[in-house]
């Protein structure tokens, strides 16, 4: 806690002011310990919703909802409602926004059911949706689909890791179906390199897409997939400085102005939210 402290004082000194946590079920939500951060810090966190699985969803909702053993509305989406509307758990704290996922595997079963439930969620409350996805098997196209099915605003959705691909015809065709493109991996070059990243984005603003662009890390203060030291060896910019410190100057040095960063970091988060 004392590093997060830390950390995100030292971001807040760079000029953020707010940054956007999906954390969700499945990757390790525990919002106490973030309020005890938040009280330490200048730094709005913003929290999130949904659950996060490439397969199958928990044990505890396999036997209910509509059409199963227990013939009940789905459980997916009225918990998903009450952590918007009403708070997470007993903290009091309301999340405000949506998070699913679709990787490699595909719309298994249990990823559909989740992405539905999502989608079924932001119509009930209009909370705007993060969808982590694999641009390699363009599953940011399947899960505007699925969205769009439930009757999602496709505005109102940001196509995660979008970032992690240097097809800019596919990503048009996602920013043309209205979404936000997640380029949210800088940092993480051992996926993508830096170069790469820059460089897409450039062409996107070049083709007119700067108002459909969000940028970030996918970093964390703390994470217990990788040994620390070997995290830092491998991913040594991955952490919450790497935007304000490289990629900013990069992104105006490929020919981005002052006015697109602002619209990039600023005005097109806003407004997903608005």
């Amino acid at each position: 806690m004392a590093d997060a402290v830390r950390d995100l004082n030292e971001l807040k000194s760079l000029g953020i002011d707010t940054i956007l946590d999906p954390t969700v079920l499945g990757l390790g939500r525990y919002i106490p310990r973030i309020q005890q951060i938040a009280k330490q810090i200048e730094l709005n966190i913003v929290v999130a919703t949904g659950l996060y699985t490439y397969n199958e969803i928990p044990f505890q909702f396999h036997y209910s909802g509509s059409g199963l053993l227990f013939d009940i509305p789905e459980p997916l989406t009225e918990l998903f409602v009450k952590d918007l509307t009403e708070g997470i758990a007993d903290t009091g704290v309301r999340a405000a926004f949506l998070k699913c996922a679709i990787e490699e595997q595909g719309l298994t079963a249990g990823v559909e059911r989740v992405m539905r439930a999502v989608g079924q969620a932001h119509v009930r409350t209009g909370a705007p949706i993060t969808v982590h996805t694999n641009p390699h098997t363009q599953s940011g196209l399947e899960a505007q689909r699925v969205l769009a099915e439930e009757g999602v605003d496709l505005t109102k959705v940001v196509i995660g890791h979008s970032g992690d691909s240097t097809d800019v015809d596919y990503l048009s065709k996602l920013a043309d179906a209205g979404s936000l493109l997640g380029m949210d991996r800088f940092g993480l070059d051992v996926l993508l390199a830096f170069e790469d990243r820059i460089n897409t984005i450039v062409q996107l603003v070049q083709r007119g897409y700067v108002e459909k662009i969000v940028i970030a890390h996918d970093a964390s203060c703390f994470i217990d997939w990788f040994d620390p030291v070997a995290k830092e060896q491998v991913a040594p910019k991955w952490n919450f400085r790497h935007i304000s410190q490289d990629v900013i100057p990069a992104l105006v040095e490929g020919g981005l102005t002052t006015e697109d960063i602002d619209t990039i970091l600023v005005k097109n988060p806003r407004r997903y939210f608005e």
